[in-house]
């Protein structure tokens, strides 16, 4: 049986009246919520659906359902809001999702667009909430792994996001060794800013609050600060955590960097409740670290990725090293290859839909660099390709977003650079200079807002072979290009804001 549903048996027998979800306003004992996942379950099951399709707001409303999914034994894919249409449309008809649960009405013409046929629309209230059923006429487009209980899109490298399929196990015993490195008590009060359909936050945010019998705030993301993935209302965010005495979130380094500037500003602001920060999802900087310290905000980073069921390594109270990102989870191993790529074993997923199933004895390739050093922390040193992740944490490939900004006539060539950096910044080799900003509006549209352009500048020349920033074959030399016009990118980034 599952963990984290033995874990509210538990607790809804010993202590049936502790607050298990809140939306902030009302909160649901583990005996509610053990009941409302009973019933719940069974509803879904009635559904006949093999697949199911979550794309909600963060509430209790979304946590229900997805612990009832576990108990029904029918597979969840979360869809997060900060999707293209197109990504969503394609996660949709890649996993095969014949049932929609959802609090959009605009998933209805989303589906028409894709010609899935819609079968029917029930709508249904639970946790206060109203939601929609939308039924489709769906097979799996790709080969889901035997044992996938959660599937987990990729926030899209490319414009094709791959559907990361994970075992219940694998996803459980990461909450399980997270629950543990955190210390998590009854008394915690986990507040998500984050989406709940990343896989991150649904296990730091979800199944370790539960798993230790504390208490979720799963408040509207509006209601913390966060429009999007890139548009944050820090007050909001900030003051959600001292109004709802807050003891641990999670956050990307933009966001850390954002609270950071506001403490200072309001030093009034009590967030003494706060006894441990995560913070990850992009390379975290040791400047912004030290800054966290200075400020007596306790926070820990750590590493991971989807293909590993999100959390490889983890810095804590008892085991901290600012600069790494900690040391690995008690059931993860680590090996190098001779490049330096941290290749990991303990937690591996299934495999990648429509793709060879992973072996659980065979070491992942990360992707990343790094080593060990001689007391067991990891520390990372960079990425083997050109995929950058921005400071929100989203993965972006930089030839995906150049590959829709050269689509329009008005723009010859375009260079794309955003490590770890709220939004990408484009130096593009214009055909119609008059046209270039209509250009990126209109290839900003085709993206998600996380790879939206949000400034440019103007190359002195075409990149050639000539000149040393093209190779003979068409290919960008990102690392010849990088230095001319650094100085000027920077400068962009000092002077524009993203509101």
């Amino acid at each position: 049986m599952s963990r984290v549903l033995s874990a509210i048996s538990e607790y809804a027998a010993s202590c049936p009246d502790a607050i298990a979800l809140s939306d902030g306003e009302v909160g649901l004992t583990y005996s509610k919520v053990e009941k409302l996942i009973f019933d719940t379950s069974g509803k879904l099951k009635e559904t006949g659906a093999r697949t199911l399709g979550l794309a909600l707001d963060n509430s209790p409303l979304w946590a229900v359902l997805d612990l009832a999914s576990i108990s029904s034994g029918q597979k969840l894919v979360p869809l997060p809001g900060f999707f293209s249409p197109s990504q969503l449309v394609h996660a949709i008809s890649d996993s095969g999702i014949d049932l929609i649960l959802t609090d959009r009405p605009e998933y209805l013409s989303l589906l028409e667009g894709a010609r899935l046929r819609v079968i029917r629309v029930a709508e249904r209230e639970l946790c206060r909430k109203k939601y929609f059923e939308i039924y489709i006429e769906n097979q799996a487009r790709s080969l889901i792994h035997p044992g996938t209980a959660k599937i987990t899109y990729t926030s899209g490298t490319t414009g094709q996001p791959k559907g990361v399929c994970l075992g219940l196990d694998t996803i459980e015993g990461v909450a399980v060794a997270l629950s543990r490195a955190a210390q998590a008590t009854p008394e915690d009060r986990y507040l998500s800013v984050l989406p709940l359909a990343t896989l991150l936050e649904n296990i730091a945010g979800l199944y370790i609050p539960l798993l230790a019998g504390a208490t979720c705030l799963l408040l509207p993301l509006e209601k913390v600060g966060l429009y999007g993935v890139t548009k944050l209302d820090v007050a909001k965010m900030a003051g959600a955590l001292a109004e709802y005495r807050a003891t641990g979130t999670n956050l990307t380094p933009q966001l850390l960097q954002a609270l950071l500037v506001f403490i200072e500003a309001k030093p009034s602001l009590n967030l003494d409740s706060l006894r441990f920060v995560a913070v990850g999802g992009a390379p975290v900087s040791e400047r912004l670290l030290r800054h966290a310290q200075a400020l007596n905000l306790p926070v820990y980073e750590g590493y991971g990725l989807s293909e590993c069921a999100s959390v490889v390594s983890l810095n804590t109270p008892h085991n901290h090293r600012v600069g790494s990102v900690g040391k690995p989870l008690p059931h993860i191993q680590l090996k190098f290859g001779e490049d330096g790529e941290i290749l990991v074993k303990g937690s591996a997923m299934l495999g990648y839909s429509g793709m060879q199933a992973v072996d659980p004895e065979e070491y992942w390739p990360t992707g990343d660099t790094g080593f060990l050093d001689e007391s067991g922390y990891l520390h990372l040193t960079g990425r083997k390709k050109n995929i950058y992740i921005t400071s929100f944490g989203r993965n972006v490939a930089p030839e995906w977003v150049e590959r829709e900004l050269t689509h329009h006539p008005a723009i010859a060539q375009a260079a794309v650079f955003g490590e770890g950096k709220p939004w990408p910044v484009a130096v593009v080799v214009p055909r119609n200079p008059a046209l270039v900003e209509e250009a990126i509006e209109q290839a900003n549209r085709e993206l998600p807002d996380y790879a939206q352009v949000a400034a440019w500048i103007v190359a002195d020349a075409p990149f050639t072979p000539e000149n040393g920033q093209l190779t003979s074959n068409g290919r960008l030399k990102r690392d010849a290009i990088w230095p001319v016009y650094r100085e000027r990118i920077e400068r962009l980034y000092s002077k524009k804001t993203v509101s």
